[in-house]
């Protein structure tokens, strides 16, 4: 993310947030459930820039459960913004996206961050990334959909998270079955 002067890019889980405090985090997007309380972890950081945002990881709607929307998409994108802003007051960054398990609202909000401060950056490339950054990556297909629209990626995005996760099954088959049960079949029927 060179655009954004952040050097070093990290995704977890709510769990590992207190292994990474003394990584010098600068900037962090939290995306947790709506009712989760704040992670205590981040008093325990140094002074950084955060934004929290509170939605499930579904790709279906299930009542008494919030969806994420166009707006939470638009949200990690003033994010980008924001953090691509302040690069003229740092030399490097820390940039630190977490959602409850780092495998799916947060890898999807990291490719997004990575899509947009790299327009040129191919698609398949930067799932590559996504990958080099957090091994288990199944971002969430509906928000991947929405950051194709926002960045005018034409359906590339889409496309290449077909192919993401046709390599996540291959390499992990339990990932068809962990996201069945967990009412994402569909994105195991998207695989390529």
């Amino acid at each position: 993310m060179q655009s954004l002067s952040v050097s070093m890019l990290t995704i977890c889980g709510i769990s590992e947030l207190p292994d990474q405090k003394e990584r010098a985090v600068t900037h962090v997007l939290s995306i947790l459930d709506p009712d989760h309380p704040d992670p205590e972890a981040f008093g325990a950081y140094d002074p950084h820039h955060r934004t929290i945002l509170r939605f499930h990881d579904i790709i279906n709607p299930i009542e008494g459960m919030i969806l994420p929307q166009a707006e939470h998409v638009e949200a990690v994108l003033r994010f980008g913004d924001e953090v691509a802003a302040g690069r003229a007051q740092r030399t490097e960054g820390h940039l630190l996206v977490h959602c409850h398990m780092g495998i799916s609202r947060s890898t999807a909000a990291m490719l997004t961050l990575m899509a947009q401060s790299t327009p040129d950056e191919s698609e398949d490339r930067l799932f590559e990334r996504l990958v080099e950054i957090r091994p288990q990556a199944w971002p969430n297909s509906r928000m991947i959909a929405f950051a194709d629209d926002y960045l005018s990626r034409n359906g590339r995005l889409v496309d290449a998270l077909r192919r993401h996760y046709g390599r996540q099954i291959g390499r992990k088959p339990e990932f068809a079955k962990w996201m069945q049960d967990l009412g994402r079949g569909r994105e195991v029927e998207m695989a390529a």
